[in-house]
């Protein structure tokens, strides 16, 4: 199968064949030994990004917050927050990167602020129906004395979506509290957010990913839902989208906003987070005048098997083919568990909204087997991908973080029925030997690290041939050196337990059977996620070579 045909003229630009890297800044490397990672720690640790051979970055938030959800309640769009640092700070970093090649993406969050945003403290101290209160989503509640919510919606951390305000009038948050909704029907809330972009594109930035960009318009009526409230908003083209999701109006936000970023040297992009499916409409977001690229969700969430991989991957390239877009491809990020351990768990068990102590534990050592096996697949795929920190280092999730510790809304908003995220969020390790397995000069960790990560630490892997680290920059010299995010991708056999195509020049096999397979007659190997044995590929195994 030829999946290079296109109803659109295909994109062209650094970000249609680049790898980007997810830095979760809390955790990503502390400077000041407070325990909590910032941008002096991030500058440091740029080195390290330019030898393992990516192309850009992408930083979660780090603004001003209160931080109810980890820095995605922004209380100022303009600034950085002192737990991280100054803008100086941000603008050395912006420039340390780009004097390494590195191209830097910062997130935005459009579709709530803080509570302690000054819009929403005017909102509360305004009246009912005031301009203030405009530009968030207040109504009055149902009932007698109007003491029911507005509608049956719950939030995605758990719990319901409205909370009361003292005047009896009742505010949306699709999260936590303090991270009341936007009203994007708003002429104020748009003029605003136009700003927000031009003060961070004079700063240089080279795009911003949006957090939730399926999420800004809601449906008129505010319509009950009956269906379990999830962020991802259905599998099937024709079912009934969720009233708070994938509404058609975000679609001239978009546009709008993809025209100031084209006034702008420099190719600067624009990312959704958009949890969509299936990929038809995921697509929609990626048309030429919209956003440069969406995160491939479904791709994350596919079973470890040949037929779910082959089904997604075809389905995912003639989408965005039909747009002119380039896939994205991710396995991991800071709202997942990691799939070095989720791989390790049953296959077709459903995603885990975090894992922890009593929850059943992954196989540490299959789950790291079946990621490099899935890493090796996914930057062998055209298009753009995307890696969170540390999982160059073949870090699992911390699933014996003790409940005390944990930090995520969810957990509370749950009734501590969902872990939440703080796993996969744990500070990572650098040097095996030094206080917090260096990630600060002191002890201090904002989440408690497993003893057992000093294995994984960046100065145990480097120059080691066959480590986890090693693989991923052998793989990435290897994309770019074959153009393999440039395609096209021709399948030569897509079965129950083998999947084998070309790109490139090359070709890659991946072995979802339980018997290794033979490789040609003097196929030279050049890339593979598990030593081979005999010439034959084992099981969740995937190997890059020539014919």
């Amino acid at each position: 199968m030829n999946t290079d045909a296109t109803q659109e003229t295909p994109a062209t630009g650094w970000w249609t064949e680049a790898v980007i890297y997810q830095i979760y800044p809390r955790s990503f490397a502390d400077a000041n030994g407070d325990g909590i990672g910032d941008l002096p720690g991030i500058t440091a640790r740029l080195d390290h990004l330019s030898e393992l051979g990516v192309d850009a970055i992408w930083l979660s938030p780090f603004y001003p917050s209160p931080q109810a959800d980890a820095g995605y309640d922004v209380a100022d769009y303009r600034d950085v927050d002192p737990l991280f640092g100054t803008l100086g700070d941000a603008d050395k970093m912006i420039a340390e990167a780009k004097a390494r090649g590195l191209r830097v993406i910062v997130d935005l969050v459009p579709n709530h602020t803080s509570s302690e945003h000054r819009w929403f403290r005017a909102a509360v101290a305004a009246a009912p129906g005031s301009p203030e209160r405009d530009r968030y989503i207040f109504r009055d509640g149902r009932g007698p004395q109007g003491a029911e919510p507005p509608n049956d919606w719950e939030s995605v951390f758990g719990g319901p979506a409205w909370t009361r305000l003292p005047d009896g009038q009742w505010y949306l948050h699709l999260f936590d509290t303090g991270q009341p909704d936007l009203n994007w029907g708003n002429p104020e809330v748009r003029a605003e957010f136009l700003d927000v972009l031009r003060f961070w594109l004079n700063r240089g930035v080279d795009g911003f990913r949006v957090d939730v960009a399926h999420g800004l318009i809601k449906q008129a009526d505010l319509a009950d839902w009956q269906e379990p409230q999830e962020i991802l908003s259905g599998a099937d083209v024709d079912k009934p989208r969720p009233p708070m999701w994938d509404q058609d109006g975000v679609h001239e936000i978009y546009r709008e906003w993809r025209r100031l970023l084209d006034s702008y040297d420099g190719e600067r992009i624009l990312v959704a987070e958009a949890w969509v499916e299936p990929a038809e409409r995921l697509a929609r977001y990626v048309r030429p005048d919209e956003m440069h690229q969406a995160f491939n969700f479904e791709y994350l969430l596919a079973a470890w098997t040949a037929p779910a991989q082959y089904a997604v991957i075809t389905r995912s390239l003639e989408a965005t083919d039909s747009v002119g877009a380039p896939t994205t491809w991710v396995l991991s990020n800071h709202d997942v568990v990691r799939h070095a351990s989720r791989l390790g768990l049953a296959v077709g068990g459903g995603r885990p909204n975090g894992i922890g102590i009593g929850d059943p534990q992954p196989d540490a050592a299959l789950g790291l087997r079946r990621a490099r096996a899935a890493s090796l697949l996914m930057l062998a795929l055209p298009g753009s991908a995307y890696l969170y920190q540390g999982e160059e280092l073949g870090l699992p999730e911390h699933t014996t973080l003790p409940d005390e510790a944990r930090q995520d809304p969810t957990w509370e908003r749950s009734g501590h029925t969902q872990r939440g995220r703080d796993g996969c969020r744990v500070p990572i390790p650098w040097e095996a030997d030094a206080p917090s397995y260096g990630f600060g000069p002191t002890d201090a960790s904002w989440l408690p690290q497993p003893a057992s990560w000093a294995e994984y630490a960046l100065d145990r892997q480097r120059g080691v041939d066959g480590s986890t680290y090693e693989l991923y920059r052998t793989a990435l010299r290897l994309r770019h050196e074959h153009g393999l995010a440039r395609g096209p991708l021709r399948w030569l056999s897509s079965g129950d337990e083998v999947l084998t195509f070309t790109n490139g020049g090359l070709t890659v096999l991946t072995n979802f059977g339980a018997e290794s397979v033979p490789l040609p007659a003097g196929a030279e190997v050049l890339a593979s996620s598990a030593p081979l044995a005999d010439e034959t590929v084992p099981t969740d195994v995937t190997v890059w070579y020539r014919a």
